[in-house]
């Protein structure tokens, strides 16, 4: 743009300066001509200095119509360029616009489908709270860890997640299942598929690899648990199936539940207490199994839950 302005600018200063030019001839006269002026000449010297006159003239003549030319050139120059750019920029906001619709559809797509999901978690947790013996089907193992791996893919792109989420009447199990040997071989359990380096793969639960509740699942089984205490679930069915334990109660064996919001629905991420404010855990596809300090992921709810 300051090159099309400083272009226009050449251009008016070259129409100004012809604009002079017209003028002064006009005021010398509109049939005055080069022979006019040599043929009124007063002798040698007059002639001499007439024509050296008429060549001046005409050389300041030559060299304006020249800069004229030449600006002209330049700002038609830039002024394609401007318009070209003009364009691109059309363009481009077509596509940003194209582009942000397209997005726009794939949110609601992804939340519809994320709303289903959690429709099918809510009705399973009622059914965990109130303790009835129903065992869930693969189908529906399927769909809640499908919502589990919905709620780490919002979860990583959430901004502003508590360190510990506060309490905002959170319950759960009014019982234990677990006790201090099996909550020790549950550790002991995960200690090992971390330290064997398993990969983490969603939806697994051993023995060769593990998502998070699948680990949790599996340290537990090997624990001696099975049904109908024990079952596989997703990180939020495991809050609801356990006791609230304050975290400075905790003991290793205790889960610990990772929210994006602190609400039980968008819980994400389960994990071992292993003692010392570290943790065993399957965390992620890029990373995974790990011994962690609990904080390392964010938003911890602000209980732990006891098998």
């Amino acid at each position: 743009m300051k090159h099309l302005q400083s272009a226009q600018a050449s251009v008016s200063s070259g129409k100004r300066t012809i604009g002079k030019l017209a003028v002064n001839a006009y005021v010398m006269g509109g049939g005055f001509t080069d022979l006019d002026s040599l043929l009124h000449a007063d002798g040698p010297q007059d002639l001499a200095d007439r024509l050296n006159a008429l060549d001046a003239l005409g050389d300041n003549n030559s060299k304006a119509l020249d800069r004229f030319k030449s600006a002209e050139v330049v700002a038609t120059a830039a002024q394609k360029e401007a318009d070209l750019a003009k364009q691109a920029q059309a363009a481009a906001t077509v596509k940003v616009a194209a582009a942000k619709k397209e997005a726009d559809e794939a949110a609601a797509m992804q939340k519809e489908e994320v709303d289903k999901l959690q429709a099918v978690q809510d009705k399973l947790a009622k059914e965990l709270a109130v303790a009835q013996k129903k065992r869930l089907t693969l189908e529906q193992q399927r769909q809640i860890a499908l919502l589990e791996e919905a709620n780490a893919g919002i979860a990583a792109i959430t901004p502003d997640q508590s360190k510990i989420w506060p309490d905002i009447g959170f319950t759960g199990r009014s019982s234990t299942r677990s006790n201090e040997v099996m909550r020790a071989q549950a550790v002991e359990f995960a200690k090992k598929q971390v330290l064997a380096k398993k990969p983490y793969v969603w939806g697994d639960e051993g023995p060769n690899a593990f998502d998070c509740s699948g680990l949790v699942y599996a340290a537990y089984r090997s624990a001696g648990l099975g049904w109908p205490n024990w079952d596989r679930l997703n990180s939020s069915l495991y809050w609801v199936a356990t006791k609230r334990v304050p975290l400075s109660q905790m003991v290793p064996g205790d889960l610990l539940f990772y929210s994006y919001k602190g609400t039980v629905s968008t819980i994400h991420h389960i994990s071992i207490y292993a003692g010392d404010g570290m943790m065993w855990e399957a965390h992620s596809k890029n990373k995974g199994l790990l011994y962690s300090n609990i904080y390392s992921v964010k938003g911890l709810m602000p209980y732990a839950g006891r098998v």
